[in-house]
């Protein structure tokens, strides 16, 4: 059943739009923690590439999911989806309003939807799923999952070694297709939800986001890099940002081609997440300096 009485407050948008700024000033007027749906900004060696809350952000208000694992750690949209329903539980206890704020849309929606009971994997099947991907390449596993899951191999992004290795994990582990356990039924929240989209002309944005990439190159992205550089295959650093750099590193294209690059997939990214995002009609959409008009947004939502 549903406590019309408390609220999401959901905040989304591209890359680079402005929603780091705007949570502030919402979180500060409902005297809400931010709840952080950035599945990067999770690790704390990530902070300058992920554009991470900074240090008088983090004082001014309190924020949960931002630089809490290693880049070692397993960590799922299940998982998170589980983690921050039991923490909405609890604060909800003493408050009326909450925020959510980030861009990554999986993580967006596991919270406002939820996704599918697809079982955990065991460490063992994990680790076996990591050698045969090691030892025979991501071709070889697309092969086999066209066999053993015809019909997630016609839709799923065969160059994304995570999607295909996590499907062919539950093939193993279950006996059954990985397909069988996605009914895409939209689980009920116990709480009102309020979806709030910030986004800027395509031009602007893309200055902001070029303008972004500098300041991140100033700020120390190139060190953040290779203090992590040991871990470079682990999907976690298949990430916009360190994935150039680390090309740069290994000796594959100039320190300028690797900004150029970082700067390019900034802006496929944001075009890729916008195109997620345009499909929910429950989101209302505002330019991000918009402040008066968002909160009156959210006022007259609050029930």
């Amino acid at each position: 059943m549903t406590n019309r009485n408390k609220t999401l407050i959901v905040l989304v948008g591209p890359t680079g739009v402005g929603k780091t700024d705007l949570s502030i000033k919402i979180a500060e007027k409902y005297d809400s923690p931010i709840i952080s749906a950035d599945s990067r900004q999770l690790y704390s060696e990530l902070k300058i590439g992920t554009a991470a809350p900074t240090e008088e952000y983090l004082n001014r208000v309190k924020h949960y999911f931002v630089g809490t694992l290693k880049l070692t750690d397993y960590y799922s949209a299940a998982q998170y989806e589980s983690d921050v329903i039991s923490l909405l539980d609890e604060l909800f206890k003493t408050k009326d309003v909450l925020l959510l704020t980030g861009g990554s849309m999986m993580y967006i929606d596991a919270i406002c939807k939820g996704i599918d009971d697809i079982p955990t994997v065991d460490d063992e099947t994990r680790q076996m799923m990591t050698k045969k991907y090691e030892d025979e390449g991501l071709e070889r596993l697309c092969a086999e999952l066209k066999l053993l899951d015809p019909e997630y191999y016609s839709i799923v992004d065969l160059k994304n070694p995570k999607r295909v290795i996590h499907a062919l994990e539950i093939c193993y582990m279950s006996g059954k297709t990985y397909t069988s356990f996605r009914t895409g039924n939209k689980k009920q929240r116990p709480f009102n939800i309020i979806k709030i989209g910030l986004n800027r002309d395509r031009e602007e944005l893309y200055d902001r986001i070029n303008k972004r990439v500098d300041i991140m190159i100033e700020d120390g992205l190139i060190d953040e890099v290779k203090s992590v550089y040991q871990y470079k295959n682990l999907n976690s650093l298949n990430t916009v940002g360190y994935k150039e750099i680390i090309q740069y590193l290994d000796g594959n294209c100039t320190l300028d081609f690797a900004i150029d690059k970082i700067k390019q997939n900034s802006r496929i990214y944001s075009r890729k997440q916008m195109t997620w995002f345009k499909r929910d009609s429950e989101i209302k959409w505002f330019h991000p300096d918009k402040e008066e008009d968002i909160i009156g947004y959210i006022e007259s939502k609050i029930v």
